[in-house]
């Protein structure tokens, strides 16, 4: 494929999921937030915790709304620009998608209606139900479209078919319940919850900070900051788990996210660091200009072994026979053997021989997982871009830590009323609405960026995944959908601050 076709392909998809991202986690956090203030509602009678549910609910409405045309344009894109891709992995990924929107869009969509505007039309109980069923919906729509990420970075459950040149399903609950699918999901609405809770607690502070509305402030901070610190803490042990299966499956991005060039026994996990910019695969400079590591527990990590072996992206290029590590040269001499072996088997075929097509099938299934290989001539083609990996990783861990450590600070003062004194804290909350958002982003990027250059891990690379369309049309579509998903990121941005400065009735 054309280099400058494939780049903007890439920075088109890149574009529309990152808009998209910015509507989505605020979905999965406050629609539980909201479905547990509705529920002391419930279980009280006090109006006043209705009138909070509304408020935190008109918010939701706004973001929702906004959020779907950008998911619409997204999925879209994967036939539009991505037809090699759907093509390929034919009923797979589609199978999940189609799930999601029969099954938990339907759900949301049906019963976000009751609960915006059931208040006075169905009983208190009917409408509770219909709160916490748009926010499960909101996160089954996550499951699906998270299983069908999943899937792509650890593809199972599947066969090839020679004759049709697609990936069919050959095992639905494979797929579902893949480990990384399962990691992956939880990991990810963890992050959303994080980013509920901080919208919350940063809007409520905003409130103290400016004597406003203090009552309702501090009720909705504190149901926040416990909902945060309980999902930062289930962040933690859910990245432990992905760490792990990464580890499995996709031993080249844990080696770019820890910058780790030369492989280690009881390697140790980098805290902070400043990468140095003139290290490659073939110098012999250090790969830091300054670090700071806990001894041991990257190989903890990886392989539940402090003294285990991690390699690194120098032995998975050119291998480490001590450690039974096959170069990068010999995956794509296999790649290149499953490549021909389709060819092959295509032409037996055409002459009616089923006996030579059986045999040339034999070879494809034997080199099959290495296919993708063989569309590469270089080996160092297989490094994701380890800067970006690296500091991308690092930035949303140390932003994570920071949460928890404002969320404990917000329940502390807020049970013992001295959260109106401490404005450096409310600041803080303000603040960290955004940079909610960022960690957020930033693990998109490490989970993107770091399995690079694959498109499906080992199967099919990027540079063979687009459409066969002029690089033209891609880059004016690029345009359009910056300007509109700009557009409408400041239309939401105008309403919701315009509705929080009115504030709840």
């Amino acid at each position: 494929m054309e280099e400058a076709l494939v780049n903007w392909s890439r920075g088109q998809f890149a574009l529309t999921a990152m808009y998209h991202w910015l509507f989505v986690p605020l979905t999965l956090g406050l629609s539980f937030i909201m479905a547990i203030m509705e529920t002391i509602y419930y279980k009280t009678g006090n109006e006043k915790w209705k009138k909070t549910t509304q408020f935190w609910m008109t918010l939701f409405g706004i973001n929702f709304a906004i959020g779907v045309a950008t998911g619409i344009i997204l999925e879209f894109e994967f036939g539009t620009n991505w037809s090699n891709y759907s093509w390929f992995v034919g009923d797979i990924f589609g199978t999940p998608l189609a799930v999601e929107g029969i099954m938990a869009f339907f759900l949301e969509s049906t019963f976000i209606a009751v609960m915006f505007f059931g208040w006075d039309k169905v009983s208190k109980k009917f409408h509770l139900v219909s709160t916490w069923l748009v926010a499960l919906g909101s996160n089954l729509s996550a499951l699906w479209i998270l299983v069908a990420n999943a899937w792509m970075q650890h593809p199972v459950g599947m066969h090839f078919n020679l004759d049709t040149a697609r990936n069919e399903m050959g095992n639905f609950w494979e797929v579902l319940l893949n480990p990384t699918a399962v990691d992956k999901f939880l990991h990810t609405i963890s992050s959303g919850y994080v980013i509920g809770a901080l919208f919350v607690t940063g809007i409520s502070a905003w409130y103290l900070l400016n004597n406003r509305h203090i009552r309702f402030a501090k009720k909705s901070m504190m149901i926040a900051a416990v909902f945060g610190i309980v999902s930062s803490l289930f962040i933690v042990v859910t990245g432990d788990s992905s760490g792990h299966h990464i580890s499995r499956t996709q031993p080249m991005k844990l080696a770019a996210m820890e910058g780790l060039y030369e492989g280690q026994e009881g390697a140790d996990l980098v805290a902070i660091g400043v990468l140095n910019p003139n290290k490659t695969l073939t110098n012999d400079e250090d790969a830091f200009h300054f670090k700071i590591a806990f001894p041991r527990l990257l190989s903890l990590l990886a392989e539940r072994d402090a003294d285990a072996f991690v390699p690194g992206m120098n032995d998975l290029v050119y291998g480490n026979e001590e450690q039974n590590i096959p170069p990068t040269s010999e995956k794509i001499r296999k790649g290149d053997m499953a490549i021909q072996a389709i060819k092959d088997y295509r032409e037996a075929k055409e002459n009616n021989n089923d006996s030579l097509a059986g045999v040339h099938l034999e070879k494809f299934n034997k080199f099959y997982h290495n296919m993708g290989y063989g569309y590469f001539e270089d080996e160092k083609e297989v490094v994701p871009p380890v800067a970006l990996t690296f500091y991308s990783f690092h930035v949303m861990v140390a932003l994570g830590f920071l949460f928890v450590l404002l969320f404990i600070l917000v329940i502390w003062n807020t049970m013992n009323d001295t959260i109106l004194s401490k404005r450096y804290l409310l600041k803080a909350a303000v603040w960290a609405i955004p940079f909610g958002y960022l960690a957020s982003m930033l693990g998109w990027v490490v989970s993107e960026v770091g399995r690079q250059p694959w498109t499906i891990q080992d199967l099919l690379p990027v540079k063979m995944s687009t459409s066969h369309i002029s690089t033209g049309n891609v880059q004016t579509t690029f345009w359009i959908f910056a300007v509109l998903f700009t557009i409408l990121l400041i239309a939401e941005l105008s309403i919701m601050i315009r509705q929080i400065k009115i504030g709840p009735k």
